[in-house]
C-alpha cells in the first residue's frame, strides 16, 4: 500500500476515533480490499466494525437486503444497488458509517452502457441518504480495484471531514 494511502486511512482513523464512530464496507469487485486496507492499521478495532463481502446478488440481497426488484431492474453495478448496500451495512452492523462498491473491474464483465472500469462507490451515515458516485477507473482488473480503495477512503473523509 502507498504511503499517501496508509495516511490517509490513519486521518481517517483519527476522526472516527475522535467523533466515536465506526465504519462498515459492503464490497462487491473489491472482495474485501477497502476492509483490508483499513484494518492494515494498527488498532482498527476501536473504529472499525465489519466488512461484507457480496460478490454476487445472492449475497447481497441476502447479507445486505439489496431488493431482487433493484437487482433485476438495475443490475448489482448501479447506483440504487450501491445505496441499499450502504443502508444495508449500516442496518446489519453496529457502525454509524459505511461505503460500498460495486463495478466492473474486467478483464470481462462489460454491458452496454458499463464498460469495464465503471464503478459505483457509495458513502452514508447512519440515518441518512447515502451519496453515490459512478467512477470511470482505466488500467487493468487490479488497478481498477486499487483506484475503488483509494476512492473508498477519501469519500469516507470527505464525508466525516464535510
Amino acid at each position: 500500500m502507498r504511503n499517501e494511502l496508509k495516511a490517509k486511512i490513519a486521518d481517517l482513523a483519527d476522526v472516527l476515533k475522535d467523533r466515536n464512530l465506526k465504519v462498515a464496507t459492503a464490497e462487491s469487485c473489491t472482495g474485501g480490499m477497502i476492509a483490508a486496507a483499513l484494518t492494515e492499521l494498527p488498532g482498527a478495532s476501536d473504529w472499525f466494525d465489519r466488512g461484507f463481502v457480496t460478490y454476487n446478488n445472492t449475497a447481497k440481497h441476502e447479507m445486505l437486503g439489496v431488493s431482487q426488484s433493484i437487482l433485476e431492474k438495475y443490475g448489482a453495478v448501479s447506483n440504487d444497488c450501491v445505496a441499499q448496500m450502504v443502508v444495508g451495512a449500516l442496518k446489519n452492523s453496529n457502525a454509524q458509517v459505511a461505503v460500498a462498491v460495486s463495478g466492473i473491474a474486467g478483464p470481462g464483465g462489460e454491458e452496454p452502457g458499463k464498460p469495464v472500469g465503471t464503478v459505483f462507490l457509495g458513502w452514508g451515515l447512519k440515518d441518512e441518504m447515502p451519496n453515490i458516485i459512478c467512477f470511470h477507473f482505466e488500467g487493468d482488473r487490479q488497478q481498477v480495484r486499487e483506484k475503488c480503495v483509494e476512492e473508498a477512503v477519501n469519500g469516507l473523509l470527505d464525508l466525516l471531514k464535510g
